[in-house]
């Protein structure tokens, strides 16, 4: 379900990141630049960068869902994980890929993790809520517009997580 994304890839993350920026543009005030892009300063350390990772969402077959990039950097913890930008494309929204795909990242690095949905979005915060507060049990916290989080095996440092169940 998650494929990295790499070199051969990064053209297609680049447009659907646009893709992602363009919708969150009614809610979050990004603005296109002159040449009718959404500037994304961090986007190539994702592919030169440790610490960052960059995912296609594919289905079994390979159809492409969405997307979803992780880096390490948290504002609640000293360090962890943080969700820097998912996306699953419309067709595919409530049937469940987003809160697989959401899982699969969070099982890939155990520890901290912080997701902030996208300004002024109230889906975006309505699914993560509801995805983390699964996950977790209930377990986390939302202040500053951040979810924060504990995943890991079992009881630890008061969160629980899936393969804690």
């Amino acid at each position: 379900m998650l494929e990295r994304a790499g070199e051969s890839s990064r053209e297609l993350l680049f447009r659907l990141l646009q893709y992602s920026l363009y919708e969150e543009s009614g809610t979050d005030g990004n603005k296109m630049n002159e040449n009718g892009l959404f500037d994304y300063p961090w986007f190539d350390a994702y592919f030169s960068e440790p610490g960052r990772e960059a995912w296609l969402i594919r289905d079994i077959g390979g159809k492409l869902l969405g997307f979803a990039m992780v880096n390490e950097y948290v504002q609640k913890a000293d360090r962890g994980h943080s969700i820097a930008e998912f996306m699953v494309l419309p067709g595919f929204r409530r049937k469940g890929v987003g809160r697989q795909a959401a899982l699969l990242c969070f099982e890939k690095h155990k520890g901290n993790w912080e997701v902030s949905p996208a300004a002024g979005s109230t889906r975006a915060e309505q699914f993560w809520e509801s995805v983390i507060s699964r996950y977790t049990g209930g377990r986390f916290e939302f202040s500053d517009g951040i979810f924060s989080f504990f995943s890991g095996a079992g009881e630890t440092d008061g969160h629980k997580g899936l393969s804690g169940r």
